[in-house]
């Protein structure tokens, strides 16, 4: 929800020049924004997927922040039921899978199609992982699997029709790269994949399949050795990655790894992997400020601040780039009932934004055109955007715990023709668009009543202040104050002077 715009002051002559310049030519090339980040967000458990409140707020992701698939990880797990074992017998059940899947059709949304984890009967060993006990050894007869992947896509194909199942990606497993996830070998994974794809393919041609899901951005190569081998290309490349991957010392808590990491690492990352990849649809299935599920800074402003950062800095390198996660109704550990944990949802369990998920509402927003921005800071970066008559400057003051960060003052200078109608500007920060700190004054209640409740949304939620801009010369200027790990966007709305 947006708040009636109210009127600031605003010189851009303010704050002694400004700690932070960025200028824009608005008649510059514009380079296509396409909104990839929203074509995949993350859930934990597919059997989440039957909840009353999962539904309502996935509907509501959908709907103000624009997400198009959903990956969750369980769909073959034993209780789901897809297959299950009776007197010795496979039974083979698609009613759960049927339900979630409905859900997602009737919102306008779509399953990106995790294939995990082992059913108990096709099982080569006892090894589980999560509370939820999923099987994560490989199948014992290869066949045996190929059959259920035939009679899943099979059934999938005759209820939902072959052009709807044909927009549905597969992906084969989830990080085999990590032994709490598959105690096979890599070159078990590997034709593990080849089989998956293989029995895919032999229902419809047309779906799309890939891999190797990895963790870390591991087994690119291989992967890709493996698929020429085979002469069998993947249809698009997956893998994951956390700025707190492989940085700090065993046993370091999640603020001294993030501490050991690098600024725009994962664009880092995702640009070398992609250079990897020139051909092929590039899709990052897990992401997040970090891979802690109890990570406070993941309720914090930081989070928002990472993310416009990360996702701006991911354009023109990445096809999808998918949150890991919509909701903190999320239970791979177990699930606590405490409104602010750390989890990685953009919604606390009670559906209340933080920070993070306004940060995907205003990133929603956006129009699909950016241009190019001049000007360097250490912490403050700046984007530009443009929707038709409407350009929208997006601003970041992000820094890693414990790096150097201080408020600052940034003047914008946007040069072309035409003067702004007006300027509408939007923070999240410490004092915006943050309901934490109300949380944490209300005594941190585990059980918020419902007035608490109400309260805790109001304090969600974005506010719009009309902000002043001077015209000189042919250009647009303006100021805005940034607090450290924040986010500000300033939307103007611009007419054509007369010839």
């Amino acid at each position: 929800m947006t708040g009636k715009p109210r009127t600031r002051a605003a010189s851009p002559r303010g704050g002694g020049g400004g700690s932070a310049e960025f200028s824009c030519d608005l008649t510059a090339r514009a380079h296509p924004l396409p909104h990839f980040w929203e074509h995949t967000v993350g859930s934990g458990h597919a059997l989440l997927g039957l909840r009353a409140d999962w539904q309502e707020q996935m509907t509501r992701c959908h709907r103000e922040l624009g997400f198009r698939h959903v990956r969750f990880h369980g769909l073959l797990s034993d209780d789901v039921g897809t297959l299950v074992c009776e007197m010795n017998r496979p039974v083979y059940s698609f009613f759960n899978a049927d339900r979630i899947w409905d859900f997602l059709l009737s919102i306008g949304m779509r399953p990106f199609v995790a294939l995990s984890f082992m059913p108990e009967m096709l099982a080569s060993g006892p090894t589980t992982v999560f509370h939820y006990r999923a099987n994560v050894t490989p199948p014992r007869n290869l066949r045996k699997w190929e059959t259920l992947i035939e009679r899943l896509v099979r059934h999938a194909i005759q209820r939902y029709g072959r052009d709807e199942v044909a927009q549905w990606p597969f992906e084969v497993w989830n990080e085999p790269n990590l032994k709490a996830f598959w105690t096979g070998s890599r070159l078990d994974y590997f034709r593990f994949y080849h089989a998956t794809a293989r029995a895919i393919k032999a229902v419809e041609p047309k779906i799309a399949v890939g891999g190797p899901a990895t963790a870390m951005n591991a087994w690119i190569d291989e992967f890709l050795a493996s698929c020429e081998k085979r002469k069998a290309p993947p249809d698009f490349v997956s893998t994951h990655h956390y700025p707190t991957d492989a940085f700090g010392k065993p046993g370091d808590d999640t603020v001294t790894q993030l501490s050991r990491s690098r600024r725009s690492v994962l664009r880092e990352q995702a640009e070398e992997v992609r250079r990897k990849v020139p051909d092929k649809p590039l899709y990052y299935t897990e992401w997040s400020s970090s891979s802690n599920p109890f990570d406070e800074l993941h309720d914090e402003p930081y989070a928002a601040a990472f993310a416009v950062k990360t996702v701006m800095e991911a354009a023109g390198v990445l096809d999808a780039y998918s949150w890991w996660t919509f909701s903190d109704i999320f239970e791979e550990n177990y699930m606590t009932s405490v409104p602010f944990h750390g989890g990685f949802g953009l919604l606390t369990l009670h559906g209340i934004a933080k920070p993070v998920y306004r940060a995907f509402e205003l990133l929603h927003r956006l129009g699909t055109e950016r241009l190019p921005v001049t000007g360097t800071h250490k912490t403050v970066d700046a984007w530009v955007t443009r929707h038709g008559e409407q350009t929208t400057v997006v601003l970041t003051n992000w820094a890693l715990p414990r790096h150097p960060i201080r408020a600052e003052t940034v003047k914008i200078t946007l040069v072309g023709p035409g003067r702004p109608v007006q300027a509408v500007l939007e923070r999240i920060d410490e004092d915006h668009a943050n309901p934490r700190p109300l949380w944490i004054e209300m005594g941190r209640p585990t059980y918020p009543s419902a007035g608490q409740l109400e309260d805790l949304h109001a304090a969600s939620s974005l506010s719009s202040e009309r902000l002043d801009v001077t015209a000189r010369s042919g250009a647009t200027l303006f100021t805005v104050r940034m607090p450290p790990q924040s986010v500000a966007s300033v939307t103007l709305s611009r007419r054509q002077g007369k010839k």
